[in-house]
């Protein structure tokens, strides 16, 4: 396993070892031990989530504000441009965000510490999610903010418009959501 720092230092990109031959591939999806030692965290994930979803779907940007996740992101199917957007006020990283491209291919994974905000964008005809999440799922503190929102300005690298749940078609903007300390 390597880990790829990005521009903001707390989310990383998890390279897998990927053990080829001629029956195919195998690679340790995830290895608590190996996990822990090399971003030097100690995290307990609760709760697998797996979705499913069509060319030009955009999902986001979701965090929980109350009982908060860290997600641990990967594709079984397809690709996607998965988007981190720090939301904690005291960063130096406020408001700036990750783009990274996970797909089934090239089997990487990124990880969102808390206090991001999360979406992905489908690039393939589907594509399968799968993340691990440090906390489970509670209803009551699940918040989105805007995905276009100006001050943000993240490329999605869209050539249309993207497929979105009512949620996140009428999101707040970064200035108006309630965000981490």
């Amino acid at each position: 396993m390597k880990v790829i720092p990005t521009k903001i230092p707390d989310v990383w990109v998890i390279e897998p070892t990927v053990y080829s031959d001629h029956r195919g591939w195998f690679y340790e999806s995830f290895n608590h031990q190996k996990f822990s030692e090399l971003l030097s965290l100690d995290v307990l994930f609760v709760q697998d989530n797996h979705s499913l979803s069509h060319r030009n779907t955009l999902r986001g940007l979701h965090y929980q504000l109350i009982r908060p996740q860290g997600k641990l992101v990967r594709v079984l199917a397809g690709e996607i441009l998965d988007v981190a957007v720090d939301i904690r006020r005291s960063s130096s990283y406020f408001g700036q965000y990750v783009a990274y491209k996970l797909s089934a291919e090239n089997k990487h994974q990124l990880w969102i510490p808390v206090g991001f905000a999360h979406g992905f964008l489908t690039l393939t005809e589907t594509a399968e999610v799968m993340y691990k999440t440090t906390d489970y799922y509670y209803p009551q503190g699940d918040r989105t903010i805007l995905w276009c929102d100006q001050d943000l300005a993240i490329d999605w690298q869209l050539d249309s418009e993207p497929i979105l749940s009512e949620k996140d078609r009428f999101a707040k903007p970064l200035k108006d959501a309630e965000l981490f300390a």
